[in-house]
């Protein structure tokens, strides 16, 4: 799960703030409706993913 990939999906907007060596430092913007997709999104994700786990 690209947690960064699901809030942009999610219509949030994600700013690169820093970079420092290989760690990077984000900041998330979004109205509530956002954030309650971004909730949403996580949420089917890890059922599908807890699905997955309980098929193999």
């Amino acid at each position: 799960m690209d947690i960064v990939d699901i809030a942009r999906q999610a219509g949030m907007t994600v700013v690169l703030e820093a970079r420092i060596g290989r760690q990077e430092y984000h900041s998330v913007h979004g109205s509530l409706a956002a954030l309650q997709s971004f909730a949403e999104r996580v949420r089917a994700s890890t059922m599908e993913e807890a699905m997955a786990v309980e098929q193999d």
